[in-house]
């Protein structure tokens, strides 16, 4: 069962960014036991770590949703209520009319609750992004008689829809999610195959994005795409196109759950000892803008949840300048080894 409210909401001292990476530089980094990850990234001179050229902005429309999931790591939920604004929308359209990135990222919470997120989404399949990708829960889709069109919308506007999938079995999924999730993932995966999503010659792309339910990494990416192909094929005639494997990155809500599972310690080493050096040339973050549903400008998606802000002159998207932010460094820290652990992780999958 997933946890009822959000850290920020319980007055949490995880929910204090600040506190969170207090707690990664401790422990067994302060005391030498594991390498901070700048030392083991200078191990194989990628130190100090730099961005390539700008092929992703990803925009945060708000931590509101209608789940509370037990390893979000942007700790959303129902009780959130920071927005991304109209006017701070205006500053993206302008932004993402003038990029050259070629991939716009829509994610929450559920950036379907954000009230303007239609209009944006209309206004910003006008600016010729090639790849228009939102990152739904799903169950978004049947929370509400309102959203019961949305896969009709995403259809429209040519949406490429990621969405999250625990598992192919409700257990896990219900463990992850909560109770009832997984059936309204199923329906809701049902009526985007309804209108053409996965099917072949209509251009609907569909993916899913898996991540573990517990203490440890994810497998072969490949090897669980065809799982969840076959699983979800024979019981449920769905069919999607890919499948993303994500590592959870100890932060947020997961690093409240392995520090009160005392997994924190055993998944930090894991991770550690999976770190692969060829992972750390292509993650997320050197080739990714975030920005926060406030419009400040962040490395990836999962630096904006620890306010790390990017290390440059521009870091607002009300000044944006392309130029300056590629010439800046990215800031990283411990939570940085859980996307280059093994085949590495990154919102797109893996990169390695």
């Amino acid at each position: 069962m997933a946890l009822l409210k959000s850290l920020a909401a319980r007055e949490d001292d995880l929910s204090s960014p600040a506190n969170q990476l207090k707690f990664l530089s401790n422990g067994i980094f302060k005391k030498g036991e594991l390498p901070l990850f700048k030392d083991k990234i200078a191990e194989n001179n990628h130190f100090p770590l730099k961005p390539k050229k700008l092929e992703i902005l990803q925009l945060n429309l708000g931590y509101m949703c209608n789940q509370v999931c037990s390893h979000c790591h942007v700790d959303a939920g129902p009780d959130r209520k920071e927005i991304m604004t109209m006017e701070t929308m205006e500053q993206c359209l302008e932004v993402i009319r003038n990029t050259g990135a070629h991939t716009l990222d829509l994610t929450g919470g559920a950036p379907e609750m954000n009230p303007n997120f239609r209009w944006f989404v209309e206004e910003a399949s006008k600016a010729g992004i090639k790849d228009f990708i939102v990152r739904s829960n799903l169950t978004i889709i049947l929370a509400n008689k309102k959203y019961h069109d949305l896969p009709e919308f995403f259809k429209k506007h040519k949406v490429h829809v990621a969405s999250s999938l625990p598992f192919y079995k409700r257990d896990k999924t219900d463990k992850q999610r909560g109770n009832g999730v997984f059936d309204k993932s199923i329906k809701a995966l049902q009526m985007l195959n309804a209108v053409g999503y996965a099917q072949e010659g209509t251009g609907l792309k569909l993916d899913l994005v898996y991540n573990p339910s517990g203490a440890f990494l994810p497998t072969d990416q490949q090897a669980l795409e065809q799982d969840f192909k076959v699983a979800l094929k024979e019981d449920f005639n769905i069919d999607f196109n890919r499948l993303f494997a994500i590592t959870n990155l100890p932060i947020s809500r997961f690093l409240e759950y392995l520090i009160a599972s005392e997994n924190y310690e055993d998944y930090m080493y894991a991770l550690v000892e999976a770190y692969n050096p060829t992972a750390v040339e292509n993650v997320m973050c050197t080739n990714t803008i975030s920005i926060s549903w406030d419009g400040w400008l962040y490395d990836c998606d999962f630096n904006q949840m620890l306010d790390l802000k990017v290390a440059s002159k521009v870091q607002h998207i009300s000044n944006y300048n392309e130029d300056l932010l590629n010439d800046r460094e990215i800031i990283i820290s411990q939570h940085c080894y859980g996307c280059t652990a093994g085949a590495g992780s990154s919102c797109q999958g893996t990169v390695a």
